[in-house]
């Protein structure tokens, strides 16, 4: 496998795009993607308004590639790291002076299109916006929980910015002031357990991963309360009992990937003492996940 491949068919927007408003700042729509065909033509539609759609694609088995060169978005093809890496890559390839990230799960609504448009025809004095995200699980909309307190920076200035350099759930940096948008994205981050199931592997392995990095390590303590302090937070204190049985399932998943997270950082622990008796080193001083 190649790690980039650019694809000499794609044009780098819709025929149907609407023209740009005069006076508007021209922006462009990046889109990850891997084997993303469910997702991705609602995703595309709702990026029409962008001067360029560049979908970065992680070498999808399915029809992702197809669905994107359809919709005359630019295509390039460049291997996975992870979620940073792959966008700091991605993002000096966009054309444009601004950048507006989104997930092949998630939509723009017309609101927050009106919103995009209303900042970048004026002087937006910003590096970087943040928007609200409404996230749904298995159709339904999550209202508690903390899941309802979502932000995310996802506009920004291309030059100006880039994801930290961490393994899972990196934030933007931005050489500049912040400001915040008011209309959400969409996100439909939970569609069945089939598509979620690998989801929740990766990510617990990328955090177990940054967490020994960062030199964590779990015992006993960790695996056994962390998973109940999430449950606590999320389904008491953060009132996630409100959504129902919906609230209780999304409850436990979360408590469930934190032990996921534990006991693979409780496990790369032990390989890691184990790596450094047969050398005869010491072992290494490490802080305790608390």
């Amino acid at each position: 496998m190649t790690p980039f491949r650019a694809d000499p068919y794609s044009r780098g927007m819709s025929d149907e795009a609407a023209p740009r408003p005069a006076g508007r700042a021209a922006v462009t729509a990046l889109i990850p993607t891997f084997n993303e065909q469910e997702t991705l033509p609602d995703c595309l539609e709702s990026v029409r308004f962008c001067d360029e759609i560049l979908v970065v694609d992680s070498f999808s088995t399915d029809g992702t590639l197809r669905i994107a060169r359809a919709a005359r978005a630019r295509v390039l093809e460049h291997e996975y790291v992870n979620s940073a890496t792959q966008k700091n890559w991605a993002i000096p390839q966009a054309m444009h002076p601004w950048v507006l990230v989104v997930d092949a799960d998630e939509r723009v609504t017309p609101e927050l299109r009106q919103e995009i448009e209303a900042v970048l025809a004026g002087e937006p004095g910003k590096a970087a916006f943040s928007i609200p995200r409404v996230n749904y699980f298995l159709g339904r909309e999550v209202r508690h929980g903390g899941w309802e307190a979502d932000r995310v920076t996802r506009l920004f200035q291309r030059d100006r910015c880039r994801y930290e350099d961490r393994q899972v759930h990196a934030e933007v940096r931005a050489d500049g002031p912040m400001g915040a948008l008011q209309s959400p994205l969409l996100h439909f981050t939970f569609r069945s357990w089939e598509q979620y199931w690998p989801k929740i592997q990766k990510y617990s392995d990328w955090g177990a991963m940054q967490a020994f990095k960062d030199g964590q390590r779990a015992g006993r303590a960790s695996i056994l309360l962390r998973p109940l302090g999430r449950f606590l937070k999320m389904y008491v204190l953060r009132l996630g009992f409100l959504d129902g049985t919906h609230g209780a399932v999304l409850s436990l998943l979360a408590a469930f990937s934190v032990y996921l997270k534990y006991a693979k950082l409780w496990q790369l622990g032990l390989d890691g003492a184990a790596a450094s008796g047969a050398r005869g080193e010491a072992p290494r001083r490490t802080t305790p996940a608390p």
